[in-house]
């Protein structure tokens, strides 16, 4: 009798915690800052620039002599070419397989990183 009672409490437990499993990933779901991050008006030319010359991007990622790897990204065309090869957000937001920019600094706030999500979700235009 004591085993059956421990077998039923056993697969009591089992089916209680099949069906609390939840796999959505907390940072996804509420990234950090984006509740006081004003993302109205995002633009190439006042936002995603102004972003890539507050973090310094621009020391290293300019000019024909760049010695950040080759990647320039003074000017719209090039920063839209990174940003829809995926290189741009996976860099700037530390994502798993790419480059963690800036490099050797501290990573950009997470509301910069969403207005730049933003700027691409919204097409990349050049405004």
């Amino acid at each position: 009798m004591k085993k059956v009672i421990i077998l039923i409490s056993i697969a009591i437990a089992t089916i209680f915690a099949l069906n609390s499993c939840y796999y959505d990933i907390e940072s996804q779901l509420y990234p950090v800052g984006s509740a006081n991050c004003d993302t109205t008006n995002i633009t190439y030319s006042t936002t995603v620039r102004s972003i890539l010359q507050t973090y310094s991007c621009l020391g290293c990622h300019s000019g024909s002599g760049a010695s950040g790897g080759n990647i320039i990204l003074d000017n719209y065309n090039s920063v839209k070419t990174y940003a829809l090869n995926g290189k741009l957000y996976g860099s700037i937001s530390h994502a798993s397989g790419y480059v963690a920019m800036p490099s050797g600094g501290n990573k950009m706030s997470p509301c910069n990183i969403i207005k730049i999500k933003k700027w691409i979700d919204l097409g990349m235009l050049n405004n």
